[in-house]
């Protein structure tokens, strides 16, 4: 069996008073595509900065592919890029530069790193912009710029922080895309978002983190379905003597012709139900349902938004 591409165990990080991560435990297998989730000050970026080297840990470990980022960070380092929030380049520099000098940062000749270079040049859409300044370019320009340059070395691990935020609708969805031909190329992802669609849309597992503690793990299919709330409501147009026994393994509630049930999974859940109303004659006028989302499960964790 392969190493975990991120295994943490233990992690705890303070600041004085502050606990920002207070025992966090998370697992990455190669190739997954992983979303770690909660509100600003939730202990995210801490979490990823030490990773990556930037903070040290108080307590815990920390390994890429079974080897310490502290003692072989060389290594791990090398199996990294990260996408972070804040931009942390010289901005005088044209980007074309910017990212042969972030190429050789990790031991990449300049003639090496050429052809990746202008290859997320095109395939990002910077190469029309590639003699500009970073204080030229839009901000969705900029979060372009952010990925390019955790490619530019091509890492094992692409870490990305909050990656489409403060970017328009189309330019999300782009990037959306061009994480899943990443993600279908076997790179292992992590990803930091406070936006739930996000994580519905890209990630196979996900956690859910807040006062630096992991809460909940497992796939968004797997925790809307365990602590989500969703229902399906029947508008109805009689009922008869087999009305109720036809339900009775069903809880519902039944007021001016409305059915409304609490289920966890509507679509396994809806045919059984008008099959049930089939078979006791009774006449179905329409139907609506309402699904369970991640956002559901995170106000049921922490009894609040993740935006709050």
């Amino acid at each position: 069996m392969s190493l975990p591409a991120i295994e943490i165990k233990g992690l705890k990080k303070s600041y004085g008073d502050v606990h920002a991560l207070d025992g966090v435990d998370i697992k990455i297998n190669k190739g997954e595509f992983f979303g770690l989730l909660g509100p600003n000050g939730a202990g995210k970026t801490t979490t990823i900065n030490i990773l990556t080297g930037l903070v040290f840990r108080d307590e815990g470990s920390t390994l890429v592919f079974g080897r310490d980022t502290v003692s072989d960070y060389r290594f791990t380092r090398s199996k990294i890029g990260i996408a972070a929030q804040e931009f942390s380049v010289d901005w005088f520099f044209p980007i074309e530069k910017l990212l042969f000098f972030q190429a050789g940062y990790y031991g990449i000749r300049k003639k090496d790193a050429a052809p990746m270079v202008e290859e997320l040049l095109t395939r990002l859409g910077l190469d029309k912009k590639k003699n500009a300044r970073l204080r030229q370019l839009s901000g969705g320009m900029k979060r372009r710029f952010q990925l390019a340059k955790a490619l530019v070395h091509d890492p094992d691990i692409i870490i990305l922080d909050e990656p489409t935020a403060g970017v328009d609708v189309e330019l999300r969805r782009d990037l959306w895309q061009y994480l899943r031909n990443l993600h279908a190329k076997g790179k292992t992802i992590l990803l930091t978002t406070h936006y739930i669609e996000e994580a519905e849309l890209l990630c196979e597992n996900v956690a859910i983190i807040d006062q630096g503690r992991i809460l909940k793990e497992g796939s968004p299919k797997a925790l809307t379905q365990e602590l989500g709330t969703a229902g399906i409501s029947i508008h109805i147009g009689n009922t008869n003597e087999k009305f109720e026994s036809s339900l009775s393994e069903y809880s519902y509630t039944y007021e001016k012709n409305r059915l409304h049930f609490s289920v966890k999974d509507p679509d396994q859940a809806l045919p059984k139900i008008i099959k049930r109303l089939s078979e006791a004659n009774v006449h179905i006028n329409s139907i609506d349902s309402t699904r369970s989302s991640l956002e559901d499960v995170f106000l049921n964790l922490t009894g609040k938004g993740i935006n709050e």
